[in-house]
């Protein structure tokens, strides 16, 4: 189990607040990874992030990355959560990775999230960027690292704090 797992899990185990934001899984072909797919957690919309196939700009390695499926996938419930934060509104982010970070809409839209009291629970890469390096260094946060040790357990005990502040 990685950090889409934990999130996606603590999303189905915590039903106690509304909870908005996104995953992002990979997308084999023959065992190769071509590409990732975007899923909201409300609606289940899903569409291709990135692949392999995608021509133009902007690229992350090998990847052509689609900036409409964050504007009109990802971008709508977070901008809802930043401009009007609704007490008890849980957000989780599948990643805060480069892909993700191609769209300067969507770092406007988290620096928002960040700003407000609602919780957020997003996976970063463990690779240094000065977006997320930021972020880790705003007051209030907490950085729990997935491990073999910790990521069947972690679901439920993100769960559990999430669920009784």
């Amino acid at each position: 189990m990685g950090k889409t797992t934990v999130v996606r899990r603590l999303a189905m185990l915590v039903h106690t607040r509304k909870t908005v934001g996104f995953t992002t899984e990979e997308i084999r072909q023959g065992g190769i990874r071509t590409g990732f797919a975007l899923e909201t957690l409300t609606g289940g919309l899903r569409a291709v992030l990135a692949h392999v196939d995608f021509t133009g700009t902007p690229r992350v390695g090998r990847y052509g990355v689609d900036l409409g499926v964050m504007e009109r996938l990802a971008l709508p419930p977070l901008r809802s959560a930043a401009t009007e934060p609704v007490p008890g509104t849980l957000v989780l982010i599948d990643e805060l990775g480069r892909m993700e970070l191609a769209c300067t809409a969507f770092q406007d839209t988290v620096r928002r999230l960040f700003e407000t009291e609602i919780d957020i629970v997003a996976t970063v890469h463990a690779k240094s960027d000065p977006f997320t390096d930021a972020l880790k260094q705003r007051a209030g946060v907490e950085l729990v690292q997935v491990t073999r040790a910790n990521r069947d357990a972690l679901p439920e005990t993100l769960a559990a704090r999430l669920e009784n502040p």
